[in-house]
């Protein structure tokens, strides 16, 4: 393995040697920081910990992602960037970063896509614990060391997380993420959302790889299905530390693929159940995220999903139907399971979609959309309606 750097007070023992540095005036480096000295290792590096950071056009911040991680106290690492057919400035910024330090590794996989990334990173990662960073957010100087330090001391465990601060675009704070960290509570909080903070975690790449990694048909939910998996033969946990800084713009998948996301939630949920229930995993044979307008999909395990959610998709009007063929309400106006608090938005969305556009409504009037929108949340329909009838959602 070719020379590599790593700054940290490990670096005496993993076998690394110091070396000065200059200093700029006053005692900083021109980046502001105060550089001593850095560890140069001069041989073969045992890689502890892969750092698996996707990407695709995250010139604005991504530089400032990989020196997060190259600012670590650890050193035993090594960063997996894998470029996912970016068209701005990260090929350059990471081609640079690579030629700077040996512990990055650059990889442009064949396929495309998120799970195509993640997929093509844990297969090629050589250290036996994995830790994910968005390209978009920064880790604390001492985050991979603090949760290597806990998952070596705690066998059992699988997958840990921790809180994070929230960030706006130009990196100034606007909160803190704090998800549960009682571990009772964690399991049981999993079985219906996601209480880790994917940005934030560190794996067993082995235990990963057992259980097939990310799958491809859970698009933008594809790491919670991965932490049900996770949690069915191991330990989890999260930190009540803030490891990292999540940053929160409108290009976060969240708010990307909202509606996709929700629909992935559900079939990860049913793939869980009948797991759990000793059957085999229905979505094992699913090779690709499932289209619910399909109409193959109304003999599937999730065909009352699809059916419901042929309804929330009109939550985004752009992709609501050009024609005017009326769209099935029983899905919603008598849903089979409850919807989540996210579905109800979702539903809130749909039905001033519907209201807008009555030609899909298949004959159920405004005034019964309007009852249903107050059945889901009352102060969100009273702004419905009050938009409806003053015309602004004509």
């Amino acid at each position: 393995m070719s020379p590599s750097y790593g700054i940290g007070p490990d670096c005496a023992s993993l076998g690394f040697r110091t070396e000065p540095t200059g200093r700029a005036p006053g005692g900083a480096s021109p980046g502001g920081v105060v550089a001593a000295a850095r560890c140069l290792y001069t041989g073969p590096m045992t890689i502890r910990v892969s750092v698996v950071m996707p990407v695709r056009d995250g010139g604005p911040w991504v530089r400032e992602a990989v020196e997060s991680v190259l600012a670590q106290d650890f050193g035993a690492f090594e960063l997996i960037a894998v470029d996912d057919g970016s068209t701005d400035d990260t090929p350059a910024i990471l081609a640079e970063a690579a030629a700077r330090d040996a512990r990055v590794r650059v990889l442009q996989p064949q396929g495309r896509g998120l799970v195509a990334a993640l997929t093509c990173a844990v297969a090629a990662a050589q250290g036996a614990y994995l830790a994910r960073l968005d390209a978009d957010d920064v880790a604390a100087p001492g985050r991979l060391g603090r949760q290597l330090a806990v998952m070596e001391a705690r066998p059992a465990l699988g997958l840990l997380g921790s809180w994070a601060d929230k960030i706006d675009q130009s990196g100034a704070p606007i909160g803190r993420l704090t998800p549960e960290t009682d571990p009772h509570k964690l399991v049981d909080l999993l079985a219906r959302t996601n209480p880790f903070i994917h940005s934030s975690l560190m794996l067993r790449t082995e235990l990963v790889r057992s259980l097939g990694s990310y799958r491809a048909a859970f698009e933008a939910a594809e790491d919670y299905d991965l932490w049900l998996r996770v949690a069915e033969v191991a330990e989890v946990a999260n930190l009540p530390e803030a490891l990292i800084r999540y940053r929160w713009h409108p290009g976060n998948v969240t708010s990307r693929k909202e509606v996709r996301q929700c629909f992935s939630v559900r079939l990860a949920q049913h793939a869980a159940a009948a797991r759990r229930a000793g059957r085999p995993d229905p979505a094992a044979a699913l090779a690709s995220p499932p289209d619910w307008t399909d109409p193959a999909c109304d003999a599937a395990f999730f065909a009352e999903d699809a059916r419901l959610y042929r309804v929330l998709a009109l939550a985004d009007p752009d992709t609501a139907p050009a024609g005017s063929t009326p769209v099935d309400l029983a899905p919603l106006l008598s849903p089979s399971t409850p919807l989540s608090h996210r579905e109800r938005k979702l539903a809130q969305r749909a039905l001033a979609t519907l209201l807008r556009r009555p030609d899909l409504a298949g004959g159920t009037g405004a005034a019964e959309l309007l009852w249903h929108a107050v059945r889901l949340h009352p102060a969100r329909a009273a702004s419905l309606a009050w938009r409806y009838f003053t015309g602004a959602t004509a």
